[in-house]
């Protein structure tokens, strides 16, 4: 016996490894054979540009079969077959996912990992790549992952919780220091963090998460939490509940205009690597995610998928901004093309607790992408409008576009969403990456079509950019 299948911690054990069922009997969902290799039928559940990434890499595997997506989009359909199940239908979900007999589901987005999907899936013997819904609360529930990091000394902002709007609204008007973060406990589609600039901008900020409801039950609680300064890192990390591995650092661009100016947004551009980040940050940030899944797993949580951890590089060090439990988006759509290893590969080896065999391997080019959004996002904005020249841009070396916010009406491509694409381009440097990225923007139209112009433009200036 090798030992890897024997004797595993106790942190990998409760879910369904791959082949397997609840029974306890091999093969109960089989294959499907192409020629002497067995294709994996897979099923992506959700709509966006991270899934989009997420098959296209899935599809380079020798494993991989069949490929399905649910919701998924109009670019995604030339890539996968899709099925119209909205991501948070739980039971529709899986029940397709039986009947179809899946050999394996990545579930990709925030809502339906929380909503306890994996949990659903593993009942019906059908493994997943993704944490279960006691996993899922290190991003559903803000203040359980605020606690956690207090409880373990994980280095965060300091904060308080509250779930009385009349004791919040007496917090803010005794604190005396501004600016501060506001953020609502649950999930509110990456848009769920105010900055306060002013006491009077707290008080706005509380009222439209508690009273207002804006983010509906996820504003039940907020965090009130003091302003960090410094760049934003991501670091995404695939984790088996024992073993972390690293994923390629990158950077988002959250803010919806040029100059980081205007409302948070689901994400304008991202790059890969971070050149800014030192050796010893990088260090510290891999400790935190290695620390984070141990303690998780000392609360009797067993973390399997990806982990992302939001990090602000303060003069005092590395600080957690925020855990997700899912791929980000839109780092996926630069951290996954410089992926060498085989996605399936590692994938079941995060479900089955045999990540500890398998290392990371990354291109050495660079990664930059461009989003470009509807006019008027992230407030109201139309749809339906064509879109042509992707092919173009696509007919360019080393540049890909992910589908987020599109559909097909009438043979023809069009905007459904208020972040339409993702344009990704590799480079052997970054400026290089950079500009190929915006070249291939320029050959894309629709009507309404908007994109910041400033992607990496700090970065590349140097960690100094921050200090001015």
């Amino acid at each position: 016996e090798s030992g890897h299948s024997i004797a595993r911690p106790a942190a990998c054990g409760g879910r369904v490894p791959p082949q397997r069922t609840v029974l306890g009997e091999t093969s109960a969902v089989p294959m499907h054979r192409e020629g002497a290799i067995m294709k994996k039928k897979i099923l992506v559940v959700g709509g966006g540009g991270r899934e989009h990434a997420i098959i296209k890499a899935l599809k380079k595997s020798p494993d991989c079969g069949e490929i399905w997506c649910a919701p998924g989009n109009g670019g995604i359909s030339y890539d996968a077959k899709c099925k119209n199940i909205k991501s948070t239908d739980v039971d529709t979900m899986v029940g397709f996912a039986v009947e179809e007999k899946f050999d394996y589901v990545v579930v990709a987005q925030d809502d339906p990992l929380a909503l306890g999907m994996v949990d659903a899936l593993a009942k019906a013997g059908i493994p997943a790549f993704g944490p279960d819904k006691a996993a899922a609360r290190i991003e559903a529930s803000k203040v359980f992952s605020k606690d956690l990091m207090k409880k373990y000394g994980i280095p965060t902002a300091k904060y308080e919780t509250f779930d009385d709007p009349a004791k919040v609204m007496e917090y803010i008007k005794a604190e005396g220091k501004y600016p501060v973060v506001i953020k609502a406990d649950g999930l509110a589609l990456g848009k769920g963090v105010l900055i306060a600039e002013t006491r009077e901008d707290a008080v706005a900020a509380v009222e439209s998460i508690m009273l207002d409801r804006a983010f509906g039950d996820s504003g039940n609680q907020v965090v009130i939490e003091e302003f960090l300064t410094g760049p934003e890192v991501s670091v995404l990390a695939f984790t088996d509940g024992k073993t972390v591995r690293p994923m390629a650092t990158s950077q988002d661009h959250k803010r919806a205009l040029e100059g980081d100016k205007g409302p948070n947004t689901g994400g304008m551009g991202v790059y890969s690597p971070v050149p800014i980040v030192t050796d010893e940050e990088h260090a510290t940030m891999v400790a935190v995610m290695e620390q984070t899944v141990a303690e998780l797993a000392a609360e009797g949580i067993d973390y399997r998928g990806c982990l992302y951890g939001g990090f602000m590089l303060t003069p005092a060090g590395p600080r957690v901004l925020e855990f997700n439990a899912r791929f980000g988006d839109p780092e996926t759509q630069v951290v996954l093309p410089r992926l060498k290893n085989d996605l399936v590969e590692v994938m079941l080896a995060c479900a089955n607790c045999e990540l500890d065999q398998i290392e990371l391997d990354w291109r050495d080019e660079w990664a930059v992408a461009v989003v470009l959004t509807s006019a008027g996002y992230p407030g109201s904005y139309e749809k339906g409008k064509v879109i042509t020249g992707i092919e173009d841009a696509e007919a360019m070396e080393n540049v890909t576009v992910y589908h987020a916010g599109t559909a097909v009406v009438d043979g023809q491509l069009v905007t459904n969403g208020g972040r339409v694409l993702a344009v990704t381009a590799l480079g052997d440097t970054f400026e290089n990456a950079r500009n190929l990225a915006y070249e291939a923007c320029e050959k894309i139209d629709f009507e309404g079509k908007t994109l910041r112009h400033d992607i990496g433009l700090r970065a590349l200036r140097g960690r100094d950019a921050w200090d001015a």
